[in-house]
């Protein structure tokens, strides 16, 4: 039996009309970074519009130890959303590889530590 985790994504327009479009495009980004990292517990969007008539749209995904934030200004909601969701793919990413080169070379480092034979090199 398998537990499903609950996720929750909170959309906050301020300044700016409540839009359904744009809703569902930001909830289909927010789904391609969560098949990133499965342990994305918590994605908050936030939407203003400014006196220019341009958009910021701020990104935050909660992690049990990490906190990702990005944002981005533009003309248009879709256009900051993707330039933010790239954003925060990109740090996702990164700090995935970065977990996994720790692993790798903590493994390296105990492997170099064991001994077998005398006369074998490493």
């Amino acid at each position: 039996m398998a537990i499903e985790k609950k996720q929750v994504i909170r959309i906050m327009f301020s300044g700016a009309k409540q839009n359904k479009k744009a809703q569902e495009y930001i909830e289909k980004k927010l789904q391609k970074i969560n098949q990133l990292s499965k342990s994305i517990l918590e994605f908050e969007v936030e939407i203003d519009k400014n006196k220019k008539g341009e958009y910021r749209v701020e990104l935050m995904a909660k992690t049990l130890r990490k906190l990702y934030r990005a944002e981005d200004v533009s003309e248009s909601i879709e256009a900051s959303t993707d330039i933010a969701s790239d954003e925060l793919s990109a740090q996702i990413v990164r700090d995935k590889d970065k977990i996994r080169d720790l692993k790798r070379r903590g493994a390296r480092s105990i492997k170099k530590k064991i001994v077998i034979d005398d006369s074998a090199r490493f």
